[in-house]
Formats: structure tokens, sequence, C-alpha cells
């Protein structure tokens, strides 16, 4: 059955973070709805070799009409996690106990939901004692699969991984 999966993203996002997983739902028939500040916004990886036209504006987003979260790496989440919209935004995830994909630096998000206490997950090396602080149980693997919610990863070499994982819970 099809899911809708709403990506959050912003300029300085991991260009392949995004791509790989984005076109492995897409190819699995699932749906991607990107969602930054504005809709209609051409946003660019860090790479400078992707992308992306948004699809919805945060303001406008609903996550009640989204099966799951994708939260790609890069510096992307860290600029969301400044703004109260995107913090509960990915909150509503993680406490509907929705799929949540967070990969390289995407927990960044969930650490300032304040949704990682008693969690087992993975992000990239220098985040991990930030995610430990948040309560986290975080382990040093390619993937990080905690109950049938969260899936968790650390850097593009951990793509393939990863998006096995993340589309076991998709069904």
């Amino acid at each position: 059955m099809s899911k809708t999966i709403a990506c959050v993203l912003t300029n300085m996002f991991e260009d392949v973070e995004y791509d790989k997983p984005a076109q492995s739902f897409k190819d699995a028939g699932h749906k991607v709805v990107t969602i930054e500040w504005e809709k209609g916004k051409q946003v660019t990886g860090k790479q400078g070799n992707t992308s992306v036209t948004t699809d919805e504006a945060i303001e406008n987003a609903n996550p009640d009409d989204y099966d799951a979260l994708f939260i790609p790496g890069g510096f992307s989440p860290d600029q969301l996690r400044g703004d109260d919209q995107f913090v509960s935004f990915a909150k509503s995830f993680m406490d509907a106990k929705k799929p949540v994909f967070a990969i390289c630096h995407g927990p960044q998000l969930l650490i300032t939901a304040r949704s990682l206490e008693g969690r087992h997950a993975t992000g990239f090396k220098s985040i991990q004692v930030d995610m430990d602080y948040a309560g986290a149980k975080v382990l040093d693997q390619e993937v990080v699969v905690c109950g049938d919610q969260l899936v968790t990863s650390r850097q593009p070499d951990d793509i393939p991984a990863f998006n096995k994982e993340a589309l076991k819970l998709l069904g």
C-alpha cells in the first residue's frame, strides 16, 4: 500500500542523503512530499548536485496527512531545529508512533523535539554525544531500528541499509 512521506529540508541538505532514500521510496510506490518554509521554493544540497522544488510550506503542513517522516542530513536539520514549527511537526510523528527516518545530522531535529529519550538510535559521529545527552541509547552501527518506528543511520555509506530498513517499516 502506497504511503505518503513528509520530508523536511532546506538549503544545505546532504544531496545523496535526500536523493537515494527519496528515490528508493518512490521506486517502491510511495509519495515523498518536501516541506520547507515556503512552498515552491528551490532548495539546493550542500554539494550543489541536487535541487528540489518544495511541495509544501511548514505552516500548511499537517502531520495527520502523512504516514511517515524523513529527515535527510547535512546542515538542513540544524537550520530547521531553530524553528518551533519544524520541531513540533517532527515531535508529532514521534508522539504518534509513526515511522521516522533520520540520517546523519537528521536526528538533530529529534534532539530539539525531545523525542530520543530511551530510544536506540545513531547519527553522524559529531552529534552522537548530543544524542546521548538527549537520553538516546546511541549505537555506532550503519543502521539502528528502534521498535517499529525509528530508523537512523550515521552517514552516506549507510544509505543502502537505511533504505532497506525504512522500506521494511513502510510495509
